[in-house]
C-alpha cells in the first residue's frame, strides 16, 4: 500500500490480513478474493471495484466505509463484488453502496 491512502491495482488474494488496520484507505480495482480480513479495522475505506468475493469479514469495522465502482465502458466491468461475503458481527454503521453485486439482503 502506499503512504498516500490509494491503492490501485493490488493483489490481496488469499492473504491473512487479520487483524490489519486500513483506516482511510482508498481500494481501486484491487483483488481481496477469499482474503481473511477478521476483526479487520476498515473505518471509512472506500472500495472501487474491487473483488471482495469470498471474503472473510467477520468482526470487521466497517463503519462509514463505501462499496461503488469505477467507471468504464461496460456496465457490468468496474462494479464491486461481494458475492459470499462473510459480515457475522461486523459493525456496518454508516456503510454504503452503489452498484456493488452481492450486497447481502437486510
Amino acid at each position: 500500500m502506499t503512504a498516500s491512502g490509494f491503492t490501485e491495482r493490488e493483489n490481496f488474494a488469499g492473504a491473512d490480513l487479520r487483524p490489519a488496520s486500513f483506516d482511510g484507505q482508498s481500494f481501486k480495482l484491487c483483488d481481496f478474493r477469499g482474503a481473511d480480513l477478521r476483526g479487520a479495522s476498515l473505518r471509512g475505506c472506500r472500495f472501487a471495484g474491487s473483488d471482495l468475493r469470498e471474503a472473510d469479514l467477520r468482526g470487521a469495522d466497517l463503519t462509514d466505509a463505501a462499496f461503488t465502482y469505477v467507471s468504464t465502458h461496460s456496465a457490468d466491468y468496474g462494479r464491486t463484488d461481494v458475492s459470499g461475503v462473510q459480515l457475522q458481527d461486523a459493525c456496518l454503521k454508516r456503510v454504503t453502496t452503489h452498484r456493488v453485486i452481492g450486497w447481502p439482503a437486510d
